[in-house]
């Protein structure tokens, strides 16, 4: 009985050229599945702003804040975030932003960190520098020489938007319920753009007004 003839030339070519087709489509299949399952990179954003919803890391202890709807429309602000932070530098901010949200821009403290020196719940302003101080560390100095209190600047006036309520009580003519009602106007109002804007604080007439331009700023 004769032996099986082997196929013609061209169907082996045929089923050659049919098994290549087959094995790069293969590849193919393979490379599209391998780029949508791998992780896509990351930048990381110096300049932040967790008040309109873009998230940085949380303060140890403390959530994250959320500046509403609102905090997307309101004014830039720029704040120079120092000390026992994860990435100290230059951060924006919105309008009404506190503390809070300044040091969570900058990454949140650091396990050296002293939370219990800053007022998280204070308004910062644009062009202020927030210190975290670290343990047993001393507030920094002013340019007197001195430690300079909560809101108080080099200058030595006394800043309506930063300063605490023990602070503010140093101004000639405000105790302790009128340097009350000025912290929950700016809580309420946001931060003070004119000293003339005491005026709509109740318990503060044009005389103490007039008496406080020489020691307060904003």
């Amino acid at each position: 009985m004769d032996a099986e003839s082997p196929p013609p030339a061209r169907a082996r070519l045929g089923i050659g050229v049919g098994a290549g087709i087959v094995i790069v489509l293969a590849v193919l299949v393979v490379a599209v599945l391998v780029s949508a399952l791998a992780p896509r990179g990351s930048s990381e954003v110096l300049v932040t702003n967790p008040g309109a919803g873009q998230s940085s890391s949380p303060l140890d202890g403390v959530g994250e804040s959320g500046g509403g709807a609102d905090s997307a429309e309101a004014p830039a602000i720029y704040v120079h975030v120092l000390g026992s932070v994860a990435r100290p530098g230059l951060y924006e901010l919105r309008e009404g932003a506190r503390v809070v949200d300044a040091i969570a821009a900058a990454g949140g403290y650091t396990d050296v960190a002293d939370p219990a020196q800053l007022n998280l719940a204070r308004v910062v302003t644009d062009g202020e520098q927030v210190y975290a101080p670290a343990v047993g560390e001393l507030p920094p100095m002013s340019a007197s020489g001195g430690a300079a209190a909560p809101g108080e600047s080099a200058s030595g006036a006394v800043n309506l938007n930063t300063a605490d309520s023990a602070t503010l009580e140093t101004l000639p003519r405000i105790g302790p319920e009128t340097a009350k009602k000025i912290i929950a106007y700016r809580d309420e109002h946001g931060p003070f753009t004119s000293i003339d804007q005491l005026l709509e604080v109740p318990g503060i007439g044009q005389k103490t007004l007039d008496g406080l331009r020489d020691a307060a700023s904003v």
